[in-house]
């Protein structure tokens, strides 16, 4: 039951964060730029693909230039079905990642003013911008690393009958999920100082929550122009999730 109390309350936490941001407009207007413009890339981007996946197939299977018109234009659907599959998955297991880095000026500011309505912010860790931002590329390769790991084996497993239209979309969700509030949480514990081995480590001693709060989002970005709709309460949220739950200071005992 504790578990399920936790998963519940991550989830809470993407509500106080879009809570924060309708009631700063402005703010929620300023961390939506970013998100649009990596939208746009990205839709363009998969639009490009939507339109050429055929050729792409062809291309990808030249050994079937021999084989009959119905076996080859069946063979080359599937793969071009595939392609644009693996594109989408893609786009989804992405979009936060590039987003944060693309707009880390932005959301860095978002995420102060979210910690300021909670009290003062965390000091003595403040990085020049000239080192964060490659520091903040250098932890999205190697967190998506990790997801490519955990979703490229996931994505042809929903090929398989039965269990990939059941089991796996749900490890999908959660591994997805996870590694969302990795990317999310981390201006908020940068702040003070954790790095990315102790982010890690955080979210792992706080896996029912880090799962309640990624697979919400992790789903609501599934929706069109969700993710960008839902970026800066996402990043409001994790900030909220970060200094009340992940990094809050233990309670101290009185002698």
């Amino acid at each position: 039951m504790g578990h399920f109390r936790s998963f519940v309350e991550g989830m809470g936490f993407f509500f106080q964060g879009l809570r924060w941001v309708a009631r700063n407009p402005r703010w929620w207007l300023f961390g939506l730029i970013p998100a649009l413009l990596v939208f746009i890339a990205y839709a363009a981007g998969l639009y490009w693909l939507g339109t050429n996946a055929v050729d792409v197939a062809d291309w990808a299977t030249p050994f079937a230039d021999g084989w009959g018109e119905a076996a080859r234009t069946a063979l080359r659907a599937l793969v071009g079905l595939v392609i644009f599959g693996a594109g989408v998955v893609l786009f989804v297991v992405t979009f936060t990642a590039v987003t944060l880095i693309v707009g880390e000026p932005f959301y860095e500011k978002l995420s102060e003013q979210v910690e300021l309505t909670y009290g003062d912010l965390p000091t003595g860790h403040e990085l020049p911008l000239w080192k964060s931002i490659p520091r903040s590329i250098k932890d999205s390769l190697v967190t998506l690393g990790y997801v490519l790991l955990f979703t490229v084996p996931l994505f042809f497993l929903g090929f398989v009958p039965v269990i990939g239209q059941t089991v796996v979309p749900v490890l999908g969700a959660l591994v997805s999920g996870f590694f969302l509030t990795v990317e999310l949480t981390a201006l908020a514990m940068e702040r003070r100082g954790l790095a990315r081995r102790s982010r890690f480590a955080v979210l792992r001693g706080n896996k029912a929550s880090a799962l309640g709060f990624g697979v919400l989002l992790f789903l609501i970005f599934l929706i069109p122009l969700a993710s960008v709709v839902a970026m800066p309460a996402a990043v409001a949220g994790a900030a909220v999730m970060v200094r009340m739950r992940l990094a809050a200071p233990a309670p101290q005992l009185r002698p």
